[in-house]
């Protein structure tokens, strides 16, 4: 696994992965219409010219299989990430996370993640990250309201 900068090729990538629809329901929250490639192309140009938006693309392989951010919100930076379902439960996602923390070290740092998603929470416990919250949002993806964790790494 290698974790690098964003290339401007990353985005067709990522973009690919968006359309699983299975991943999507594992996020919860995602784009209203992950098929939007224009609204997809403006979501990620304001994320990379943002300074206060660390991201990352995950490369397995010499493939690029995901990426991994952290962006500011309710006055803390906020982790997030998405793997391409092929390599979920590989360690992929987890040596991510882990490179991404060794070089993103403000603390602390939270994450959200839908309650059911039971793969990200053992990434996240793992590292150290506990449950400080829980909070209720729309998911597009699954159109409706769900209940999500708010995990904090001190």
């Amino acid at each position: 696994m290698n974790l690098r900068p964003v290339e401007p090729a990353d985005l067709d990538w990522f973009f690919e992965h968006q359309q699983d629809p299975e991943a999507n329901i594992m996020a919860g929250f995602t784009a209203k219409n992950p098929s939007d490639r224009g609204v997809f192309d403006h979501h990620w140009s304001s994320m990379l010219s943002d300074p206060d938006v660390t991201v990352r693309t995950i490369e397995h392989d010499g493939k690029v299989v995901g990426s991994v951010m952290a962006y500011p919100n309710d006055g803390y930076p906020e982790i997030s990430f998405w793997t391409e379902k092929a390599y979920w439960s590989q360690g992929v996602t987890t040596s991510a996370v882990d490179a991404f923390l060794a070089e993103f070290t403000q603390r602390p740092i939270r994450a959200r993640v839908v309650t059911d998603n039971i793969g990200s929470q053992k990434v996240l416990e793992r590292r150290g990250f506990v449950v400080v919250g829980e909070a209720d949002g729309f998911a597009n993806a699954r159109a409706a309201v769900v209940k999500e964790l708010i995990m904090e790494l001190s």
